[in-house]
């Protein structure tokens, strides 16, 4: 029987091991890296073991480390989480070597499905559907497009998309570089790339007494990067026959494997309704809550179960009910190619409402960092229907109060409400086709903007001029005065918004441009324009201004009346976008090489993703500072590109002996 039980990870998924925990009446155990000293999974472990460093390399992959960690806590047992360690079978060997229980799959099917290479060969064996593999050295023009994948790991590292066979080489040498930083292996296949094919997998869960379940299936086709955005339960559009297919082939795969505990068997649907086998994941999911929600199960708390050497309560699993859905809120901006943001996480407040659920490793007031993923949340919905459990969450997201980095927030919202996903019309390249149409403004939203502008504006006057007391009025109009002004830039876009105010005698500003203000105090401003009243939350950090409404929220920088001099930076210059590694730069760069508008210069690597920093137009390379290996903060000068050669330096003149006539 397990008592105390270390979880190997951090986060989200660390709380939510520990919810379970608690219910089951075992006391738990965190580990923490020193960027995580004050997170909210060691808030919540009743103990926790420091590991020294910030680098998951020096922590959280250190499995000796974590060993230790749990014999010195006193711990009996190891759940590995997600990610980092949970499908390394070095690790799970040694977790079983020092006498814990492993609350994971036999080290033996962790081994086999490790390589996607050999696991498509297993499942070749057991007449699991697969892609044909391509020999990249032979292949041709009609083998495109191709898929270029990392045999280890996952999460879409080590993972490129060719079109083009002169690309192939150099998508190679990248995939290859990637893989190896981030698994240590730098294995890459190819297969064809499905054109709008949907990502569907299966939940299943096996005991060591020969009953493995199917739990339904999941769609998790919106992705970026290759990395899941939303997901749920069950897959729409899937028919019995494809469903019955789908399940099949998952459990085949965990009894070819021996497999026990919780998995998930994924595979690639074309277009045509065909299923794939992509991979198996001998670990729990970041998704699993749909399918709890689904089938009304604790899959850690079975995980417990089956590790304790104990039975499925039943030979097939419940009947599933109604429709879940999960989005991810993550701390970077679509608009700006992905980019994670790092900082303070000022208030995170998610509504607690029927058919809600949240999943999160943080909470307002702590840090967002460099060195991790950078998922704050997830929020699932459930309801008796699709279109219920789609609204509800859309609902749900748009009253988050999220103050800090910027979020996909926004985007989640749109996506959930975008006609084709509404219609359950589901591929992976969702947001290739939409992410421009989903990150623009929308119809109304430039007035609607304005009008939390001009909130900012008048509850900053009032705070200045009487406190955060409340002013009510009566559709009080402007006074004759001398009109004010407050300059925000509306962020991330960087919209700029001048919003003149006159203060009559009361002392109560009121905006020039004629909107009727029924109430204001220094966080709330109520506001009557065309006829519709609408409410505004405004909380101030510094020079940030956060205003929320019910329809959703925006994030301003107050201006200062003069531009700071220093915040100027040479024409051409290539900032770093985030903190962040530089992993490496383009072969032959140096300063007077010649560059092209959009060709990669620089590999940045931050919270887990890599990004490309690309010349702003053609030009010459005047200067670079960035070398691989070197750690950068955000806003730090890497090159300069301009559309002038480096001149060099003139030739000192010879030396003249003195003469003599």
């Amino acid at each position: 029987m397990i008592t105390a039980l270390l979880v190997a990870n951090r986060g989200e998924i660390a709380c939510r091991i520990f919810r379970t925990c608690r219910e089951l009446g075992i006391s738990t155990v965190a580990v923490y890296s020193d960027a995580d000293a004050g997170a909210l999974h060691v808030r919540e472990a009743d103990t926790a073991v420091r590991l020294p460093g910030a680098a998951p390399g020096d922590t959280y992959l250190r499995g000796d480390l974590v060993v230790a960690a749990a014999l010195a806590a006193g711990a009996d047992a190891v759940h590995p989480g997600y990610g980092f360690l949970s499908e390394n079978a070095g690790f799970a060997q040694a977790v079983l070597d020092a006498g814990l229980v492993w609350v994971g799959p036999p080290v033996k099917a962790i081994e086999l499905m490790a390589s996607k290479t050999r696991a498509k060969e297993l499942m070749a064996a057991v007449d699991v559907p697969l892609l044909a593999p391509v020999d990249p050295g032979g292949a041709t023009g009609a083998d495109l497009p191709l898929l270029l994948k990392a045999a280890a790991g996952g999460g879409g590292r080590g993972m490129r998309i060719v079109r083009e066979l002169a690309a192939l080489p150099t998508e190679l040498t990248a995939a290859s570089a990637e893989a190896a930083s981030a698994f240590g292996d730098g294995e890459v296949f190819a297969e064809p790339y499905v054109e709008r094919g949907r990502h569907v997998e299966v939940q299943v869960m096996a005991d060591g007494q020969g009953t493995v379940w199917a739990l339904g299936t999941r769609d998790c086709s919106l992705q970026r990067r290759h990395q899941k955005v939303i997901e749920e339960a069950p897959a729409p559009g899937i028919d019995d026959g494809l469903r019955r297919t789908l399940h099949a082939a998952a459990v085949a795969a965990a009894q070819a494997v021996g497999y026990r505990g919780a998995g998930t068997v994924e595979f690639l649907v074309s277009a045509g309704g065909r299923p794939y086998f992509l991979e198996m994941n001998t670990r729990l999911q970041v998704e699993h809550p749909v399918t709890e929600a689904v089938f009304g199960l604790d899959l850690v708390a079975l995980q417990l179960r089956v590790a304790e050497g104990g039975a499925l309560p039943a030979a097939a699993p419940p009947q599933p009910t109604g429709h879940a859905v999960e989005a991810r809120l993550y701390a970077e901006d679509p608009a700006r190619d992905w980019q994670p943001q790092t900082g303070a996480l000022l208030t995170l407040d998610v509504p607690d409402e029927p058919g809600i659920r949240l999943d999160t490793g943080c909470t307002g007031g702590d840090t967002v960092g460099v060195h991790y993923d950078p998922m704050l949340a997830k929020v699932i919905a459930h309801a008796p229907t699709r279109t219920q459990a789609v609204r509800l969450l859309a609902r749900a997201l748009e009253r988050v109060r999220i103050h800090g980095p910027v979020t996909n927030r926004e985007l989640l919202v749109r996506s959930l409400r975008h006609p084709d996903f509404v219609a359950g019309r589901l591929d992976t390249g969702f947001y290739d086709r939409h992410l421009a149409a989903l990150t623009a403004s929308a119809p109304g939203d430039e007035e609607t903007r304005r009008l939390a502008a001009t909130a900012a504006a008048l509850a900053s006057a009032v705070g200045a001029g009487s406190g955060p007391g409340p002013a009510r009025l009566g559709a009080w109009r402007n006074l004759a005065s001398q009109p004010q002004s407050r300059s925000y830039r509306c962020e991330p876009d960087g919209t700029a918004y001048e919003i003149p105010y006159r203060t009559g005698r009361s002392g109560i500003p009121a905006p020039v441009t004629g909107e009727r203000v029924l109430a204001a105090r220094s966080d709330a401003v109520t506001l009557e324009a065309g006829g519709v009243t609408r409410h505004f939350t405004v909380t101030t950090h510094g020079d940030r201004v956060y205003v929320d409404t019910a329809a959703g929220s925006y994030t301003f920088t107050a201006l200062p009346r003069f531009t700071d001099p220093a915040e100027r930076t040479e024409p051409g210059s290539l900032l770093a976008p985030m903190p962040g590694t530089v992993v490496r730069v383009a072969d032959g760069l140096a300063p007077g090489a010649a560059v092209e508008a959009g060709q990669p210069l620089i590999w940045l690597e931050a919270m887990k993703m890599e990004h490309r920093i690309l010349a702003p137009a053609s030009g010459f390379l005047t200067a670079l500072h960035a070398a691989p290996g070197l750690q950068v903060e955000v806003g730090a000068l890497l090159a300069v590109v301009q559309d002038a050669p480096v001149q060099a330096p003139a030739p000192a003149p010879a030396h003249q002996e003195e003469t003599t006539a």
